[in-house]
């Protein structure tokens, strides 16, 4: 397995759903992250998604990157257990 993703809903409507993903560590750099949120969100579309919610940790430089590749707005910034988390939002 060299990573994965998954959609979860968080409402009834389908208006927008929350999307991980993760890169095995050794493939990390490679272009996959890109690729494998360029496909959730190809599926998100066939399901009539409307938009997508992503976060990462502030110092993760290379899942903002992956994330704005794909069109990634960033929101706003949150604080939580003593981190900075970044949130963005894909519209489809």
């Amino acid at each position: 397995i060299n990573g994965c993703c998954g959609l979860t809903r968080y409402n009834n409507y389908r208006e927008w759903i929350q999307f991980g993903y993760s890169v095995r560590p050794s493939l990390r750099g490679r272009g996959y992250g890109t690729e494998i949120l360029r496909l959730g969100i190809k599926k998100a579309k066939e399901l009539d998604i409307k938009k997508l919610l992503l976060t990462c940790k502030k110092n993760n430089i290379a899942s903002q990157k992956v994330i704005e590749r794909n069109n990634g707005i960033l929101e706003k910034e949150i604080s939580q257990d003593g981190e900075v988390y970044l949130v963005y939002w894909i519209y489809i």
